[in-house]
């Protein structure tokens, strides 16, 4: 009596699934099938070896078109996790749509990374903890400041991003 009570109940369940399906919301729809994808490279913002290789090290994952997908991110429901983190940091800021940007755009996405800095908020806790390469010492930090000083204070919004 337990085993056909048991067989009754999985059936059910997976009917309630298979008929709910289809109604899945299309944003769904859309994290599914982003794991392991990469849009086209339209552009990258120009800086020195230095910052460049920095901000790869640290922010590409997330903030780019070329992020590095792990074997883990490829198994659900870690998978919807991630690629909705990946969403998300593109729609912020994404460096392989930099010349995209209006310069006045620009402006604000440095203000961005000038304020997330400041508040130690990138990466994520959560990210370095899994990627310990993207952790930002004192000298990284200090570099970026330097370099967002620069991109600021110097009317560079649409240097050589064109």
């Amino acid at each position: 009596m337990r085993w056909g009570r048991l067989l009754w109940i999985n059936c059910l369940s997976v009917a309630g699934v298979l008929m709910f399906a289809p109604r899945l919301s299309t944003s769904l729809a859309r994290l599914a099938s982003l794991p392991g994808s990469n849009p086209p490279v339209r552009g990258d913002m120009l800086a020195s070896p230095d910052v460049a290789a920095l901000l790869r090290r640290a922010c590409y994952d997330c903030h780019s078109n070329e992020t590095r997908w792990p074997w883990y991110s490829r198994v659900a429901p870690l998978s919807w996790l991630i690629a909705h983190d990946v969403e998300r940091g593109r729609q912020e800021l994404n460096f392989s749509e930099w010349p995209a940007y209006l310069p006045v755009t620009r402006k604000r996405k440095w203000q961005w990374i000038e304020r997330v800095l400041h508040e130690q908020a990138m990466p994520p806790e959560l990210y370095r903890l899994v990627h310990p390469d993207a952790r930002l010492t004192e000298q990284d930090i200090t570099l970026l400041e330097h370099w967002l000083q620069g991109q600021l204070g110097a009317g560079q919004i649409s240097q050589h991003e064109e």
